[in-house]
């Protein structure tokens, strides 16, 4: 084998893959066609749960360093243009603020890290250096994926560099994270179901040196510009570059509607500018052999809720630990197989939160009208229902901790069923320890928490809680017949006890939990075999 798994794409999912990988000493090759990242304007934003995993891969300092300085207000705003007085704003704390919400936070329904406002172009380069840094990851930018075939025993990939050499790999998985124009997905003959081709739109990348300290309404990441053409201006992570979305008749209409919008003289060059569509799909499935596929290659979402790439993340750990398991040899067959029922349904269940959010922003929009600009009772009156409309409907958009810790694998063939589901909603939160849900996050009685005391080079954890004197050696000794790794890990604080609501709590390496109890398990033989897919 010339590596054992083989990542076909280098964005943000591809190389968290290759990371999480290389951390687990697997080796792996990352191949992309693009000779290098490439500087243009897609995701601008890690959510809460994907910075508690970059927090568990040693990344979090980093990714905050590169990002949005962290006393920068992360408000959206609803405007006629950045210069009259906003329409609507809706404030949301700087990653600073929300730091001391989470440090003052006891009860589990604050996630361990805040959010980061960081720009793909930025995020990308990040995660490529830190994959060179790994003995055991290869990354080949310049090699294009031309085909592929699988037998029982591996996956062997033609590739062509760019001066148009062709050779070939073979690895004993393979794993496309190549997008949304999927180039595996299409050759596996794997179809997309749901709505495509909702809206096309404009996107441009403008450098612009002083316009965000220059706003007079008020620094914030978004401003919804209520206006035909559908408007949407993002700040990036340098407060320097801006992105714009609009419906307009072409590429040259892009500078005359930042101007539009910004409405205020202002030096800028315009760097990019390019269409995409609209799309809510999901692949009717995630796995055909040896060959897995993540992020937008099986799910493809409207940027409503920041719900794209922060799913082809989860996507990346759920495979990344199961892959790491089945090459170390401890991991039985039905580990694999549960990849695609644990992340198809996070999938499908993002699908559906974006199109609830799709459908709020939609509302509102839908309500413009010339006289939205007009000083008359008109005018006063268009406005007024469109700002009680957008005050509920725009928020589905930017309220999404639910989506984001909430989702859970109940039913997963490696979780312990219990009677019920645990709570799900899109945009609220409800800590629990329901079998298949991610540990909530807890500060414990010495000012660490408990996610930092779950090692990361750990396999299986068993949270022993509040001074529990169960005798789990049973379970030990039953891990250790499949060669698992597995710690029990004695936790004698009283708060987390009660937070978690169990003595006892099996917890996986991705840090959600398989089973949960106050004594020793009846069966830990079964439980054992159930948690690795034996």
């Amino acid at each position: 084998m010339d590596t054992d798994v083989l990542i076909v794409g280098g964005g943000p999912t591809g190389l968290t893959l290759a990371n999480d990988l290389g951390l687990r000493g697997v080796r792996c090759m990352l191949i992309d066609q693009k000779p290098a990242p490439q500087f243009l304007p897609k995701m601008e934003r890690c959510n809460a749960r994907t910075m508690e995993i970059f927090r568990r891969m040693g990344l979090v300092d980093k990714v905050r360093a590169a990002g949005l300085r962290a006393d920068a207000p992360m408000d959206v705003f609803l405007v006629l243009s950045c210069v009259e007085p906003p329409l609507l704003r809706f404030p949301f704390p700087s990653v600073a603020e929300f730091k001391e919400i989470i440090a003052n936070t006891t009860d589990g329904s604050q996630p361990l890290e805040p959010y980061q406002l960081i720009s793909q172009y930025t995020v990308e380069p990040l995660l490529k250096a830190e994959a060179e840094k790994l003995p055991s990851v290869s990354v080949r930018f310049g090699f294009e994926l031309l085909s592929f075939e699988q037998d029982a025993e591996s996956v062997t990939a033609r590739v062509k560099a760019l001066d148009e050499t062709i050779s070939t790999i073979r690895a004993k998985y393979l794993a496309a994270c190549d997008g949304g124009a999927s180039v595996v997905r299409r050759k596996l003959g794997i179809k997309l179901s749901g709505e495509a081709n909702i809206l096309e739109l404009r996107q441009a990348l403008y450098y612009c040196e002083d316009l965000y300290e220059r706003i007079p309404i008020g620094q914030g990441r978004h401003y919804h510009a209520v206006d035909k053409e559908g408007s949407f201006l993002i700040v990036q992570d340098s407060t320097k570059h801006f992105t714009l979305h609009a419906v307009v008749e072409n590429d040259a209409d892009m500078a005359a509607q930042f101007e539009k919008v910004v409405a205020m003289p202002v030096k800028y060059e315009m760097l990019y500018v390019g269409r995409w569509r609209q799309n809510l799909l999901l692949a009717e499935r995630y796995q055909e052999g040896r060959v897995f596929m993540a992020g937008d290659a099986v799910h493809l979402v409207i940027p409503t809720g920041g719900l794209g790439m922060n799913s082809g993340v989860g996507d990346a750990i759920d495979l990344s630990w199961k892959l790491a398991a089945t090459l170390q040899g401890w991991g039985g067959p039905k580990l694999l197989e549960s990849y695609e029922t644990e992340r198809r349904t996070v999938g499908h269940n993002n699908v559906q939160a974006s199109t609830y959010a799709s459908l709020g922003r939609r509302k509102w929009r839908g309500m413009y009208g010339p006289e939205m600009r007009e000083k008359t009772p008109a005018g006063d009156a268009a406005r007024a229902e469109l700002i009680k409309v957008a005050d509920v409907e725009q928020r589905k958009s930017n309220e999404m901790i639910g989506a984001e810790l909430a989702y859970h694998y109940a039913g997963s063939p490696l979780i312990w069923p219990e009677p019920g589901q645990p709570p799900y909603d899109f945009r609220e939160y409800v800590p629990t320890t329901f079998p298949g849900v991610r540990l909530p996050h807890v500060w414990l009685k010495d000012g660490t928490a408990m996610q930092d005391r779950i090692g990361y080079d750990h396999g299986y954890t068993l949270l022993r809680l509040g001074g529990s004197a169960a005798d789990t050696s049973g379970l030990e000794r039953a891990f250790k017949a499949h060669s698992a790794p597995f710690r029990a890990l004695d936790i004698d604080d009283a708060h987390a006890r009660d937070v978690y609501g169990h003595d006892l709590i099996l917890l996986r390496p991705d840090m959600h939990i398989v089973w949960r109890g106050q004594r020793a398990p009846d069966d830990p033989r079964r439980l054992a075999a159930m948690a690795t897919g034996h």
